[in-house]
């Protein structure tokens, strides 16, 4: 949910990873075919097909007719992400498939990828009730698993980091930052489903303008900023270090009760691929301590979780497309080892480091796992 700031020399690189993530660079016009939804998003207006649908498998065919990279949200009356579609280029399409239980909804565009869009409300009725096999049951419980074990991994390591802010101890805490994130970053698209979490420890300085009146910008970034480019820790920076422990521990807490679904772990990865895509090969996420080549391994690594979770349900149902994404993430591991000299480490190249030819093929190996991983969804529900 952050945004996007195309300023550096792969940008390019950028532009053509997010066509391949979006899953369709085709104008045309959006139908809505095989019952779908269709969402039409505009600079001033979100326009859906369906004000009421049946509850189930539900299926959101979506065109961006607006002049801004857009992201498209189904959202519960809270707030919290049902599931979400960013970074979907102008005069391009995508489709998201998710599992929508009965009740009331919003369906939020917005264009930019800033503030809190132009929504509609929708009713999912009554519907399907949908049955999970066995094997998708084992993959969401253990995904669950997966996500809870991340966060209370993290908590140690992010007291690492705040303990040395607050000891005002520099290089310390420059030491600890990047691992501190790494639980984080695997399993991200759950914590940003909570809404109201990712801004407090995420945001990255484009998404200052966005804070709402009274909010202040807090999290590991603004803390990023100070080691790197400031250079000082002080009062201030010791009061955020305690405002990360508590945010942290916040989604710790309830990260065990975030909905999750098939879908919603097949969407995810495509989610993760995306933040790598809009943030790591460009450089943007980590702009001062050039640690993005760490979080993009932990993207990646999330993404895979999700992918061997859901494989015995997907190899039935699409056993080529498994196939192909067992190559694909394979190769976009080899590609990363050689900018670490130790793989049991995570001490990767500093991105400043990183050539922009370097940047392009790192950008061409995320756009090569990103396109039969948009496929992942459809083939668990089939």
């Amino acid at each position: 949910m952050r945004p996007v700031r195309l300023s550096v020399v792969t940008a390019a690189a950028a532009v053509t990873a997010l066509t391949a993530l979006t899953g369709c660079a085709d104008k045309g016009d959006a139908k809505g075919g095989d019952g779908a939804i269709t969402v039409t998003a505009k600079d001033d207006a979100c326009e859906v097909s369906k004000k009421e649908f049946p509850a189930g498998h539900v299926t959101f065919d979506i065109e961006n007719k607006g002049s801004k990279v857009t992201e498209v949200y189904l959202l519960f009356p809270d707030a919290r992400i049902v599931t979400e579609r960013e970074n979907i280029g102008p005069g391009t399409k995508a489709s998201i498939t998710a599992e929508v239980k009965a009740g009331d909804y919003e369906v939020a565009c917005k264009p930019g990828m800033k503030g809190d869009g132009i929504r509609q409300q929708v009713k999912a009725t009554g519907g399907k009730t949908v049955k999970r096999s066995p094997e998708m049951d084992k993959a969401v419980a253990d995904f669950r698993t997966y996500v809870q074990q991340q966060a209370d991994e993290t908590l140690p390591k992010v007291k690492v980091f705040t303990d040395a802010v607050r000891a005002g101890d520099v290089e310390a805490a420059k030491k600890a930052y990047a691992d501190s994130r790494i639980g984080w970053e695997r399993t991200e698209p759950v914590a940003e489903s909570f809404g109201d979490i990712d801004p407090k420890v995420d945001l990255r300085e484009d998404g200052v303008a966005d804070l709402k009146k009274g909010e202040q910008w807090t999290g590991w970034h603004r803390l990023e900023k100070a080691l790197w480019q400031d250079k000082k820790l002080g009062p201030e920076e010791k009061a955020l270090a305690d405002a990360l422990d508590k945010d942290l521990a916040d989604w710790a807490g309830r990260v065990g009760k975030a909905e999750i679904t098939p879908t919603s772990m097949a969407n995810g990865a495509k989610e993760l691929l995306d933040e790598v895509a809009t943030g790591k090969v460009t450089g943007e996420e980590e702009r001062y301590s050039h640690t993005d080549l760490v979080d993009f391994k932990a993207n990646v690594e999330g993404a895979q979780k999700s992918f061997e979770l859901l494989k015995p349900v997907a190899a039935k149902n699409d056993p080529k497309l498994v196939t192909e994404l067992d190559k694909q993430f394979a190769a976009m591991e080899a590609l990363l080892d050689t900018y670490r000299a130790d793989k049991n480490t995570y001490v990767f190249t500093s991105y400043d480091k990183v050539t922009a030819p370097q940047r392009k093929e790192l950008s061409d190996g995320v756009n090569a796992l990103a396109e039969p991983l948009s496929k992942l969804g459809a083939a668990v529900v089939k």
